[in-house]
């Protein structure tokens, strides 16, 4: 594997060369400049430094998005410390369980998170510390205590007349040395912590900053909307947003679909990433009711006027994202092909990346003008991507990958480490798909989802439920096996339901025409037996993928 740089060199270098610059801002609060973040990590350093944490001890942190929990993480990787970042979507048990397995030695704690965790479940940990003013909620340690009581005397004293860029100097890492441990938030129930080496984060990094860094300004805006505590999120809006000197914005409150799209026209972020679930609300609440009458669809049809509607349209759809945007970039899932068609008909620059905690987390991704509807694009850089047990990859197989993202492997848990990576360093992804002679992948479903026909064939549920979210007053779905029977549960539009003043009785009669009209799309062994209506949404991981597991 090639000689790579420190990644700690990179938030250094970033702090130094955008020193008086804006760095971190809560959406509507406060804004820490690249310089006041430099202090704040030194402060956390000295605290560290004195309260007995070593290079190699994990620190936790769970709360949600926000600056100080950016300063936070730095703090932790550029003290040479491992980092833990906890969802805080996790209910007190996880959290209390993943502090545990990973023998933490610090916990830093968001307010709503501070509120339901129970220190006594965490004994091993030395201390609980507050976001955002970095009070201590817990101290078993007097040496935590003394240090955070006297921390803005120990800052003075080490830098008698103020501190300055010289003074930033960071643990230089290694390669293989590990940096975070993750805690995987997948729809299986059964949280594994994956053990993320600085090569993977910088691997990440790296493509980032040759791949989207020409097409985004430093100093311009970015929208964190996803949580930084998954790698999503993380390695995109975050670490490359940090590094390559972007102003970051981060939504510290629970990112509603109205929230994220006032905050999208306000920050005006120089590219959005996001999941599916946020592009396809926008798209059918906000757009699609402006476009989808007769006048706009005649005018579509006018081969004369075509384009000039089209490029009118995008315009409009470009706008709901701010009218920054380099592209628009969706992952964790799958985006509705619907949607996608309708994005790529008006020429909109979205694309599809793929990727997953192991892998810190890009496997696949193409910049939209090389993108193929369908698809979640083509190896990245320091990454190589196959079909197991296919030639050519055109045929069906399990999506494998490796190289410089690829995890060290589960923190405890050799067994299931084995699992996934082979004797030749292959992590087997769960994912099945097939990729084309230009190396596009294409993915058909989840390994652990596949249900197999009366007869035997293959059913993929994604491909089905892809279809049945595109139909009237279908919100969501989720296609289960019965008896050998497919049974869909929809969750409806319960909004345009009552736009509509329709009864239950009604809700049935459309989704049973929805039943019909979606076999007639499907062949004989995977038709739909029946629809059963689901009146709460599905639950759901942070990435918003829905937790199948509770619903067989």
């Amino acid at each position: 594997m090639k000689q790579i740089p420190s990644f700690n060199n990179y938030i250094e270098t970033s702090i130094v060369q955008n020193w008086d610059h804006d760095a971190l801002t809560d959406y509507r609060g406060a804004t820490l400049q690249f310089k006041d973040v430099a202090r704040k990590i030194e402060k956390l350093h000295i605290l560290f430094e004195n309260s007995g944490v070593g290079k190699g001890d994990k620190i936790a942190i769970c709360g949600r998005n926000s600056a100080h929990w950016a300063v936070a993480f730095m703090a932790v990787l550029t003290y040479g410390a491992v980092a833990v970042p906890v969802l805080h979507e996790f209910n007190a048990e996880q959290i209390h369980n993943i502090v545990n397995h990973s023998e933490a030695k610090l916990l830093f704690v968001g307010d709503v998170v501070a509120t339901c965790i129970d220190g006594e479940q965490m004994p091993q940990l030395e201390g609980i510390i507050n976001l955002p003013d970095y009070s201590l909620h817990l101290s078993r340690s007097e040496q935590l205590t003394y240090a955070r009581e006297h921390l803005n005397a120990m800052f003075g004293s080490k830098f008698p007349k103020y501190f300055r860029k010289e003074h930033v100097s960071y643990y230089k890492d290694e390669p293989e040395e590990l940096a975070l441990i993750n805690y995987t938030s997948g729809t299986t129930g059964f949280s594994k912590g994956v053990m993320l080496p600085y090569r993977a984060l910088w691997g990440n990094l790296d493509f980032c900053e040759r791949k989207l860094g020409p097409h985004v300004p430093v100093g311009s805006n970015m929208l964190s909307i996803l949580p930084m505590a998954h790698m999503y999120g993380m390695a995109f809006e975050f670490i490359f947003g940090f590094c390559h000197g972007c102003h970051l914005f981060f939504l510290t409150r629970l990112p509603s679909p109205a929230i994220i799209a006032d905050a999208f026209a306000e920050v005006k972020p120089s590219i959005v990433i996001s999941v599916p679930l946020v592009i396809e609300k926008i798209i059918r609440k906000r757009v699609f009711p402006k476009i989808q009458n007769n006048a706009v669809r005649l005018l579509m049809q006018m081969p004369v006027v075509n384009k000039k509607v089209k490029q009118k349209i995008c315009e409009e759809v470009y706008k709901a994202f701010g009218g920054k945007a380099y592209e628009v970039i969706v992952g964790g899932a799958a985006l509705n092909q619907e949607v996608e068609s309708f994005l790529k008909s008006i020429d909109f620059p979205i694309t599809v990346g793929y990727g997953t905690t192991e892998c810190a987390p890009l496997i696949t991704y193409s910049d939209y003008k090389d993108f193929v509807p369908g698809s979640c694009g083509t190896a990245v850089d320091h990454m190589e991507v196959r079909i197991s047990g296919s030639e050519t990859g055109n045929q069906l197989g399990e999506i494998v990958t490796r190289g410089m993202n690829v995890m060290l492997g589960y923190y405890k848990n050799e067994e299931a480490t084995r699992e996934v990576i082979d004797s030749d360093g292959w992590y087997h992804t769960g994912d099945l798909g097939v990729m084309s002679p230009d190396g596009h992948v294409f993915i058909r479903g989840r390994k652990k989802n596949m249900l197999l026909g009366a007869n035997g064939q293959n059913v993929y549920p994604e491909e089905i439920e892809d279809k049945l979210n595109s139909m009237a007053m279908v919100s969501e779905s989720l296609i289960v096996q019965r008896d050998n029977r497919l049974v869909a549960l929809v969750h409806p539009d319960y909004e345009g339901a009552g736009e509509m003043a329709f009864t239950t009785g009604d809700l049935k009669d459309v989704m049973e025409h929805n039943r019909q009209e979606l076999n007639s799309l499907l062949p004989a062994y995977c038709k739909i037996s029946a629809i059963e209506i689901h009146a709460e949404e599905f639950a759901k991981t942070p990435k918003k993928s829905i937790k199948r597991y509770l619903y067989k």
